[in-house]
Protein backbone atom coordinates (compact mmCIF):
# COMPACT_ATOMS: atom_id res chain seq x y z
CA UNK A 1 0.00 0.00 0.00
CA UNK A 2 1.28 3.53 -0.65
CA UNK A 3 2.54 5.46 1.93
CA UNK A 4 1.89 9.10 2.75
CA UNK A 5 4.78 11.71 2.96
CA UNK A 6 3.72 14.67 5.02
CA UNK A 7 6.08 17.40 4.23
CA UNK A 8 6.39 20.34 6.70
CA UNK A 9 9.33 22.50 5.28
CA UNK A 10 8.60 26.19 5.56
CA UNK A 11 10.95 26.97 2.75
CA UNK A 12 11.20 24.31 0.95
CA UNK A 13 11.79 25.90 -2.13
CA UNK A 14 15.69 27.18 -0.24
CA UNK A 15 16.03 23.62 1.13
CA UNK A 16 18.44 21.24 -0.64
CA UNK A 17 17.89 18.47 1.38
CA UNK A 18 14.19 18.32 1.39
CA UNK A 19 13.44 19.62 -1.69
CA UNK A 20 15.88 16.81 -3.38
CA UNK A 21 13.80 14.06 -1.25
CA UNK A 22 10.37 15.37 -1.99
CA UNK A 23 11.77 14.74 -5.86
CA UNK A 24 13.22 11.35 -5.44
CA UNK A 25 9.87 10.66 -3.78
CA UNK A 26 7.84 11.89 -6.69
CA UNK A 27 9.55 9.61 -9.18
CA UNK A 28 7.59 6.91 -7.33
CA UNK A 29 4.18 8.13 -7.44
CA UNK A 30 2.45 3.86 -6.68
CA UNK A 31 4.45 3.75 -3.48
CA UNK A 32 4.46 7.08 -2.37
CA UNK A 33 1.77 10.13 -1.70
CA UNK A 34 3.49 13.47 -1.02
CA UNK A 35 1.51 15.74 0.53
CA UNK A 36 3.10 19.39 1.38
CA UNK A 37 0.99 21.02 4.35
CA UNK A 38 2.87 24.41 3.75
CA UNK A 39 1.97 24.26 -0.11
CA UNK A 40 -1.57 23.62 1.33
CA UNK A 41 -1.74 25.71 4.02
CA UNK A 42 0.23 28.72 3.47
CA UNK A 43 -2.10 30.85 5.83
CA UNK A 44 -1.67 28.29 8.38
CA UNK A 45 -5.86 27.44 8.03
CA UNK A 46 -5.86 23.54 8.63
CA UNK A 47 -8.42 21.57 6.99
CA UNK A 48 -8.76 19.60 10.32
CA UNK A 49 -11.66 16.98 8.34
CA UNK A 50 -9.58 16.92 4.96
CA UNK A 51 -6.56 15.99 7.21
CA UNK A 52 -7.85 13.64 9.04
CA UNK A 53 -9.91 11.89 6.50
CA UNK A 54 -6.47 11.49 4.26
CA UNK A 55 -4.43 9.96 6.93
CA UNK A 56 -7.22 7.78 7.42
CA UNK A 57 -6.42 6.39 4.01
CA UNK A 58 -3.24 5.04 4.35
CA UNK A 59 -1.76 2.26 6.45
CA UNK A 60 1.31 4.25 7.20
CA UNK A 61 3.00 7.92 7.04
CA UNK A 62 5.59 10.11 7.79
CA UNK A 63 6.44 13.56 9.04
CA UNK A 64 9.43 14.80 6.54
CA UNK A 65 10.63 18.42 7.89
CA UNK A 66 14.50 20.20 9.29
CA UNK A 67 15.02 20.21 12.56
CA UNK A 68 14.09 23.74 13.85
CA UNK A 69 15.33 24.60 16.89
CA UNK A 70 15.44 20.94 18.16
CA UNK A 71 11.84 20.37 17.10
CA UNK A 72 9.40 20.14 14.70
CA UNK A 73 8.72 23.16 11.98
CA UNK A 74 5.92 25.23 14.05
CA UNK A 75 3.18 24.26 10.92
CA UNK A 76 3.84 20.52 11.88
CA UNK A 77 3.55 21.32 15.96
CA UNK A 78 0.12 22.79 14.85
CA UNK A 79 -1.04 19.93 12.42
CA UNK A 80 -0.38 17.51 15.40
CA UNK A 81 -2.35 19.80 17.89
CA UNK A 82 -5.33 20.59 15.63
CA UNK A 83 -5.60 17.07 13.54
CA UNK A 84 -4.40 14.46 16.39
CA UNK A 85 -7.66 15.15 18.37
CA UNK A 86 -9.30 13.63 21.41
CA UNK A 87 -12.20 11.29 19.90
CA UNK A 88 -9.99 10.56 16.82
CA UNK A 89 -6.68 10.04 17.37
CA UNK A 90 -7.08 8.59 20.89
CA UNK A 91 -9.34 8.54 23.89
CA UNK A 92 -12.46 6.13 24.35
CA UNK A 93 -13.10 5.69 21.08
CA UNK A 94 -10.27 7.62 18.82
CA UNK A 95 -8.96 4.97 17.39
CA UNK A 96 -7.88 5.80 13.67
CA UNK A 97 -4.03 6.35 14.20
CA UNK A 98 -4.20 2.80 16.05
CA UNK A 99 -1.90 0.16 14.39
CA UNK A 100 -0.78 2.77 11.53
CA UNK A 101 2.89 2.94 10.56
CA UNK A 102 4.64 5.94 11.42
CA UNK A 103 7.82 7.55 11.34
CA UNK A 104 10.21 10.60 11.02
CA UNK A 105 12.54 12.06 7.94
CA UNK A 106 14.32 14.87 9.35
CA UNK A 107 17.38 16.74 8.05
CA UNK A 108 19.51 18.75 10.19
CA UNK A 109 22.45 21.35 9.95
CA UNK A 110 24.45 19.85 12.92
CA UNK A 111 26.90 17.48 12.46
CA UNK A 112 25.94 13.96 13.58
CA UNK A 113 29.17 14.47 16.69
CA UNK A 114 27.00 17.18 17.42
CA UNK A 115 24.12 15.52 18.28
CA UNK A 116 25.41 13.37 21.52
CA UNK A 117 24.90 14.02 24.88
CA UNK A 118 28.48 15.15 25.29
CA UNK A 119 28.05 16.82 22.17
CA UNK A 120 27.63 20.33 21.04
CA UNK A 121 24.21 20.35 21.22
CA UNK A 122 23.75 17.83 24.51
CA UNK A 123 21.33 16.00 23.18
CA UNK A 124 20.50 12.37 20.85
CA UNK A 125 18.30 12.82 17.71
CA UNK A 126 16.12 10.20 20.00
CA UNK A 127 16.38 12.46 22.69
CA UNK A 128 14.70 15.03 20.59
CA UNK A 129 12.40 12.93 18.46
CA UNK A 130 10.96 11.32 22.13
CA UNK A 131 8.00 13.45 22.03
CA UNK A 132 6.52 11.79 18.89
CA UNK A 133 7.32 8.74 19.75
CA UNK A 134 5.14 8.81 22.73
CA UNK A 135 2.35 10.77 20.93
CA UNK A 136 2.76 7.90 18.41
CA UNK A 137 2.26 5.13 20.97
CA UNK A 138 -0.24 6.82 22.86
CA UNK A 139 -2.47 6.73 19.89
CA UNK A 140 -1.33 3.33 19.19
CA UNK A 141 0.75 3.52 15.94
CA UNK A 142 3.70 1.10 15.23
CA UNK A 143 6.76 3.74 15.99
CA UNK A 144 9.31 3.18 13.17
CA UNK A 145 11.77 5.23 14.23
CA UNK A 146 13.60 7.90 12.05
CA UNK A 147 15.41 8.46 8.96
CA UNK A 148 18.39 11.82 9.05
CA UNK A 149 20.65 13.19 7.27
CA UNK A 150 23.07 15.15 9.61
CA UNK A 151 25.24 18.15 8.19
CA UNK A 152 23.17 19.58 5.54
CA UNK A 153 24.59 22.65 5.07
CA UNK A 154 27.89 20.55 4.19
CA UNK A 155 26.44 18.30 1.98
CA UNK A 156 27.82 17.21 -1.30
CA UNK A 157 25.25 16.56 -4.30
CA UNK A 158 26.66 12.76 -4.22
CA UNK A 159 25.94 12.72 -0.52
CA UNK A 160 22.68 14.09 -1.24
CA UNK A 161 21.84 11.48 -3.90
CA UNK A 162 22.85 8.88 -1.75
CA UNK A 163 20.43 10.12 0.93
CA UNK A 164 17.66 10.71 -1.71
CA UNK A 165 17.96 6.83 -2.43
CA UNK A 166 18.38 5.71 0.85
CA UNK A 167 15.27 7.25 2.27
CA UNK A 168 13.19 5.66 -0.44
CA UNK A 169 14.76 2.25 0.59
CA UNK A 170 14.29 3.30 4.62
CA UNK A 171 10.37 3.79 3.34
CA UNK A 172 10.15 1.26 1.17
CA UNK A 173 10.77 -0.99 4.37
CA UNK A 174 7.87 0.21 6.73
Amino acid sequence: MKKLIIVAHPHIQESMVNMRWTEELKKYPEEFDVHNIYEAYPDGNIDVEREQLLIEGYDAFVFQYPLYWFNCTPLLKKYMDEVFLYGWAYGSHGDKLKGKKFAIALSTGSEANDLQRDGKCHATLPDLLRPFELSALYCGMDYKGYFTLNGCYHVTPQQLDESARAYVEFLSRL
